[in-house]
């Protein structure tokens, strides 16, 4: 059997599952993927290698008493077992207050997210990928280090009210650093797409290439506030802090910056500026997501923050309960509005300020706030009277997603990224913002 089930072959095997539970309600997950990948530095490969990953999870109720049980083999045998022994866990563990009954059938809308181009990809397409952009690199004498990785997969899941989810997906994301020969210089790419078809490592490796050389000879400014201009890669790393915190139950216990005094919270109040808008729609067709969440609950197109203001909130199905409320999942993906400027644009409209490549080793200060600190790195360069000037040495940054979106000029056209800290996929404009806070300068390239 392969281990990317069709839908028919997941329903078929959950139900196999499910005829050997003897527990008052049960709930089966199994995922299958594979997985490859190519890994360069120095201008050579390092390593290649493969992936072959599929687990299924047994959670059993006896009342709120609950086990949960994991397996990575299918056999017959193996089935029965898992079964019980999540029935024996169960029996053992302490009464759970915060148990709510599984899920009744539900009904998903459509996202297409899973590619026959990447569902292809070998090992001679990551070579041929990673060929041409070491190609690049070698006759420019520069130095690259790089990782290609693909993925295909499936999740499932089955309850015993009926309910059945599935969804295939597949994914495929590049990224890349190239150096100049004396380390200097240093520019960096990356890309991530669910139809490899988008891909193309020639392109991205060009942008590298270019950062890398026009990075060398960098100057120290002041730290202070500066305008600048983030681009999507560098703006992704700090709002994926907002899209994590949108948690309603942080909110209401006061851990959160979406929280006020006295267990209040900023549902529907303006946070940011007007223009953002930040929403989450698995059906998109540039980011395309799952249509239900680990419990099966629905996800749907939600608003998040519109016209700067909070429109919703996660609420786990117990938080959702105690307070008389629909349960709101974790979105599958997130998108940000942009706006109709270039980055020739916005560069051209700067009278000072700072182009900010990447952004990277984010820590959070103050979760009440969100005020994160970082750094900049791989291309950050000084923009005066509208023109790139020369590159500047990297900053360490102490800042807020939430201010910033507060202290908005510019939006740009939003565009998949791939964040450095997580790895996750993004729709995410260039922004231009000022009063950016650097609070002291680096010596990383």
């Amino acid at each position: 059997m392969s281990i990317i089930l069709s839908e028919s072959e997941a329903k078929a095997l959950l139900q196999k599952v499910m005829s050997y539970s003897k527990a008052d309600e049960c709930e089966v997950n199994i995922l299958g993927e594979e997985r490859g990948n190519i890994r360069y530095a120095r201008n050579e490969v390092s390593t290649s290698g493969s992936l072959i990953n599929q687990n299924l999870s047994v959670q059993s109720a006896f009342g709120k008493k609950v086990g949960v049980a994991t397996i990575d083999e299918f056999s017959e045998e193996s089935l029965q077992k898992v079964v019980r022994r999540s029935e024996e866990l169960a029996q053992l563990a302490p009464e759970n207050p915060e148990y709510i009954s599984v899920l009744e059938p539900q009904t998903y809308q459509k996202s297409q997210g899973y590619f026959d181009s990447t569902a292809a990809i070998n090992a001679d397409f990551r070579a041929a990928a990673v060929g041409n952009s070491l190609d690049i690199t070698r006759s420019q004498n520069l130095t690259a280090a790089g990782f290609l990785d693909n993925q295909k997969g499936y999740s499932a899941m089955m309850n015993s009210k009926g309910l059945f989810a599935y969804y295939p997906s597949t994914g495929v994301n590049f990224s890349l650093t190239v150096r100049t020969p004396d380390g200097t210089g240093s520019g960096y790419v990356a890309r991530g797409y669910s139809d490899a078809k988008k891909l193309d490592t020639i392109a991205a490796t060009k942008i590298a290439v270019q950062k890398s050389k026009g990075s060398v000879g960098a100057k120290a400014l002041e730290p202070g506030k500066y305008t600048v201009i983030l681009e999507p890669t560098a703006a992704a790393v700090l709002l994926e802090n907002i899209f994590f915190n949108f948690d309603a139950r942080s909110a209401d216990e006061g851990r959160s910056f979406l929280s006020k005094p006295g267990g209040k919270t900023k549902l529907n109040e303006k946070i940011v500026d007007e223009r953002v808008n930040i929403y989450s729609d698995p059906s998109h067709p540039d980011l395309p997501g799952s249509p239900w969440s680990g419990e099966g609950l629905p996800i749907n197109k939600m608003n998040w923050i519109e016209k700067g203001v909070v429109k919703n909130m996660v609420y786990s199905r117990y938080w959702a309960q105690k307070n008389n409320v629909k349960p709101v999942p974790f979105p599958s993906n997130v998108i940000m509005e942009g706006g109709t400027a270039t980055m020739e644009e916005m560069i051209k409209s700067t009278k000072q300020g700072i182009l900010v490549t990447k952004l990277w080793y984010i820590r959070e200060v103050d979760p009440q706030t969100l005020l994160l600190t970082g750094l900049t790195r791989d291309g950050t360069f000084y923009i005066e009277n509208g023109v790139i000037k020369h590159p500047v040495k990297n900053f360490r940054f102490n800042e807020s997603p939430v201010i910033m979106l507060n202290n908005l000029e510019t939006l740009g056209k939003a565009e998949r990224v791939v964040s450095t800290e997580s790895e996750r996929n993004y729709l995410i404009p260039p922004m231009k913002i000022r009063e950016f806070t650097f609070s002291s300068l680096s010596d990383a390239v």
